[in-house]
């Protein structure tokens, strides 16, 4: 593997470990509004409704990935394989997405992956979500892998 492969790798590792650095700071909204327990009143009370407000505040991001292959050229063919590899995490929001295009032209490969993703899943890939391009020297031409990282609760 030569400097150039090396060089992109740590980037991408550095730009990863950032990315769960910064969101792991963030403490969990839901978290602080979990009521404590009390003890119950000797008298009975109506019970009162639970709040419908959604929290506010930012979501948290899963640690984990999910990762899926394309290859070829076709608008049609990768659009078709995006929905597929992706049809079981259909409900979820996608945070930010890290595409790996293969050889010399992998970083151009990678970016049309990318700016096909919201055309498969416009509810999984909104405008928000994040992307970035990479490249993988040791992949075939016309090939990429996507790794998402996907929000832990609905919008």
């Amino acid at each position: 593997m030569g400097p150039l492969a090396l060089a992109g790798w740590l980037f991408a590792d550095f730009l990863l470990v950032l990315a769960l650095v910064a969101m792991g700071d963030q403490a969990d909204p839901l978290a602080e509004q979990r009521p404590t327990p009390r003890p119950s009143p000797t008298h009975t009370a109506k019970p009162k409704p639970k709040p419908t407000t959604t929290p506010a505040g930012p979501r948290s991001v899963m640690k984990s990935r999910f990762e899926f292959r394309v290859s070829g050229t076709d608008d049609a063919s990768l659009i078709r394989q995006i929905r597929n590899a992706t049809a079981s995490h259909g409900t979820q929001q996608a945070a930010f997405v890290l595409t790996f295009g293969g050889t010399q032209n992998g970083t151009a490969y990678a970016r049309r992956v990318n700016a096909l993703l919201q055309t498969a899943r416009p509810r999984m890939f909104d405008r928000d979500t994040a992307t970035e391009d990479f490249l993988n020297l040791q992949a075939a031409s016309n090939t990429a892998k996507v790794w998402v990282y996907f929000y832990t609760t609905p919008r």
